[in-house]
Order: C-alpha cells, then sequence, then structure tokens
C-alpha cells in the first residue's frame, strides 16, 4: 500500500512557485538532497573508496553535474549513457562501464574512452582481449551458491536464478591472469541488510587472491532508500561493514586495493517530486479516483513494477482551508483511457478537489528516465531547484500567498 507524507514547507513553496510557471506535469529534484546524500557516500570510512553513481537511475545533464560538483564518479552500462557522461567531463577512471552481451564496435567505444570495463562472461573476455589486447578488465562474478541469493526488486541478481556473471566455475578457468584488474558484484536492488551485504561482499573477497594483478573490487549498488519500517539506510552501519571487510581482504592479500561501489537510486530518490494537478474526481465502490493532468507512461515505475513500487502521496490544496483530512481510500489515475493508467493505488487521501496538486514523492531516481512514449504523452519537464534557497528568496505578493495554503495532516 502506498502511504501518504507531508511535503517538507520548503518543497512546497517550490513546487508552487513552479505551478505558476509551467503547465502540465512535472519533476521537482530539491538540489541540496542529493548533494547531502553524494556526501554520505563521500564519508564512507574505508580510505579511497570511490564512489561510481549508477547513470541508469538518473542520467538528466544537471544531475551528472551536481554529483560530479560533489567528487563522484559514474557507472554507465549503455552506449548513449557513455556518451553523456563523456560530455559532462568525466573521463578516464572515473567511469566504469558494466553490460552483457557487448559486441565489437561497443567494445571499441568504451575502450577508446579509457573507462574501466567490467566483464560479463568468458565469451566476452575472449573477444575483448581479441580487440583491447593490452587492457585490462574486471569481471562480472556471479557468486552462486556460495551464498543464499534472496530475490529483490527487479529479480535475482546472483544465484542459479541469474543470467549474470561468471560462475565460480568459470573464475576458475582465469586464475592468475595478469589481465585480470578487478572484481565486480551487483547483488540486488533495494537492499538495507547489511548482514546479506556482508556476507556476499565475503563471498566475493574469496577470489581475490586467484588473481596477483588485482587492483579494485567492486562491490556494486542495491542501496535501499529504507527498510519494511520505514527506517532509512544504516550509513553509518554500511561504512564499519565495508570497511571491515576490505581491511581483512587486504590483510589476506598482504597488499592494498581500492573498494569501488554504485549508488544509485538512493543519490536522488528522495530528492524528486512528481506534481500533476487534479482535473477530475469521481467515486466508485467506497473509493476516492483522483484524475490528474498526467499518465504512468510520464511517472513509469507503477506501471513497470505494479506490485512493488510504491511512492508516497500527498495532496496539497489549492483552497487554503483544505479538504479535511487524509482518511479517505483513494487511487491517482491517469489521463488517458488505458486501463492500467494509475500512478498510484490503495492510498488514503484526503477530499480532492479539481485544481488540487498531487504530488508523489522518492521520484527522483528510475522515474524520468524510465518514460516511454506508449500511450503518446509528452515528457515531463525535470526542474532542478535549491528548494530551501528558494523558500528563502524574496516572493511577490501572489507567490507567498500560494505558498502559505496549509498541508493536511
Amino acid at each position: 500500500m502506498n502511504r501518504s507524507f507531508e511535503v517538507a514547507l520548503n518543497v512546497e513553496r517550490a513546487i508552487r512557485m513552479h505551478l505558476l510557471l509551467e503547465e502540465g506535469p512535472f519533476y521537482l529534484y530539491d538540489t541540496e538532497e542529493i548533494r547531502r546524500m553524494c556526501r554520505r557516500f563521500r564519508e564512507l570510512l574505508y580510505p579511497g573508496t570511490r564512489s561510481h553513481f549508477a547513470c541508469m537511475a538518473n542520467c538528466h545533464p544537471e544531475f551528472l553535474r551536481i554529483i560530479r560538483q560533489e567528487g563522484l564518479n559514474v557507472f554507465v552500462n549503455s552506449l548513449e549513457h557513455l556518451q553523456a557522461v563523456v560530455r559532462c567531463g568525466f573521463t578516464g577512471d572515473q567511469i566504469v562501464f558494466a553490460a552483457s552481451a557487448m559486441d565489437r564496435r561497443l567494445m571499441r567505444s568504451v575502450r577508446e574512452t579509457g573507462a574501466i570495463v567490467i566483464l560479463d562472461s568468458l565469451n566476452q573476455v575472449d573477444l575483448w582481449r581479441r580487440i583491447c589486447p593490452d587492457a585490462r578488465f574486471g569481471i562480472r562474478c556471479n557468486i552462486g551458491g556460495m551464498v543464499e541469493a534472496k530475490k529483490t526488486r527487479g529479480g535475482y541478481f546472483i544465484g542459479k536464478e541469474s543470467r549474470l556473471g561468471l560462475i565460480p566455475e568459470e573464475i576458475a578457468t582465469l586464475e592468475g591472469n595478469p589481465y585480470v584488474a578487478g572484481l565486480h558484484l551487483y547483488v540486488g536492488t533495494d537492499i538495507c541488510s547489511i548482514p546479506y551485504f556482508k556476507q556476499c561482499y565475503r563471498a566475493l573477497g574469496e577470489f581475490a587472491p586467484r588473481f596477483p594483478m588485482l587492483d579494485f573490487i567492486d562491490f556494486g549498488g542495491g542501496f535501499g532508500l529504507e527498510d519494511e519500517e520505514g527506517e532509512e539506510f544504516d550509513f553509518d552501519g554500511y561504512g564499519e561493514m565495508a570497511a571491515g571487510v576490505m581491511r581483512e581482504l587486504c590483510a589476506k592479500l598482504g597488499r592494498q586495493i581500492r573498494m569501488l561501489i554504485e549508488p544509485g537510486r538512493i543519490i536522488g530518490g528522495r530528492a524528486g517530486y512528481f506534481v500533476s494537478r487534479v482535473t477530475d474526481v469521481k467515486f466508485r465502490n467506497g473509493r476516492q479516483l483522483v484524475g490528474v493532468d498526467a499518465s504512468s507512461v510520464q511517472f513509469p515505475r507503477p506501471l513497470f513494477y505494479p506490485d512493488s513500487a510504491h511512492h508516497p502521496v500527498t495532496l496539497l490544496h489549492a483552497d487554503r482551508w483544505g479538504n479535511g483530512a487524509a482518511g479517505i481510500p483513494s487511487a491517482a489515475y491517469g489521463c488517458s483511457t488505458y486501463s492500467r493508467d494509475f500512478l498510484a493505488r490503495d492510498v488514503m487521501l484526503p477530499r480532492a478537489e479539481i485544481g488540487d496538486i498531487l504530488v508523489l514523492g522518492q521520484a527522483g531516481s528510475y522515474c524520468a528516465t524510465a518514460f516511454t512514449h506508449f500511450l503518446g504523452f509528452e515528457q515531463p519537464k525535470e526542474i532542478f531547484d535549491d528548494c530551501q534557497t528558494s523558500a528563502d528568496a524574496p516572493r511577490t505578493p501572489g507567490i507567498l500567498r500560494r505558498a502559505e495554503v496549509h498541508i493536511p495532516g
């Protein structure tokens, strides 16, 4: 079930200000929140940790500019995103490139950038060695039965159910290969369990002594925004755990190697809001159906993951006196005739009125980037705003009046 939430006053003010300027739905990103999350990863305990933001989460040029300013590197898995990060000024070993089933053209393009490449199979290793005989590479490791693999959002990323990576028997055939520069692992998505990360990281580390020229170990991403109780990801606990694993591993190897990680959704997830206007209200079977001027193809995570992508929802009233408490079972639906065009289901909202504002939270990652042309709607504008600065800025009387509308709850 989706849950309601209260938009911070500074964010609400920014939303209402942009509603005066924009027609149609839009995404609003609180840039200071993006920067805050970048800093949390920069502060991890293990010396020399390098965080590579997973650009699949959000590859908007302004987003990339912010993470570059904050000292993060990037992770990409397609030629389009590779070209995008190069245009934004990322170079060489600031880029990790990992994909599966790469062809010759893509391998050459990756090699030309000097990016750190992660290969997904023995066939890919053979092809890379033929095309780039002097270039080192990392390998994606499927730790298989070494741990009990958990199914996460998006399916299995390790274990027998996963198509990805080299299994232990295949990794063994590369033992001693001086061109293997790194080991890579992706545990899954939306994980908050520090013990599960630790178990998987230690399993990956068991392969390290096989490769005498190993330069780095890449633990991938999968960091969840919050656990089932709504608690935010435990950065302190994670940092202590990862540093401990790396100290143990380096002691076993007798030398230092780098630790890489690939945070994705967690960097911008909380920073983003999807904003639409209420254009119709219906009541069916004791439920309020709130129609908005947007479609699920413009906010597609619930469309792609109908059973697991739940975003908090709030209703900001156009009337400053509000329409009551958030006590009506509701759903928010889009403005097409597609029967599955819902932006939110099973959420408690106040009684809605035409002209109210529907805001979906945790929309900064894997939302705008997943936009689809299905149904024929245009891609919403993405607005980046330091909401705290906007809240403190002088306003016209009209904007001030609209910004002071009461938040229910």
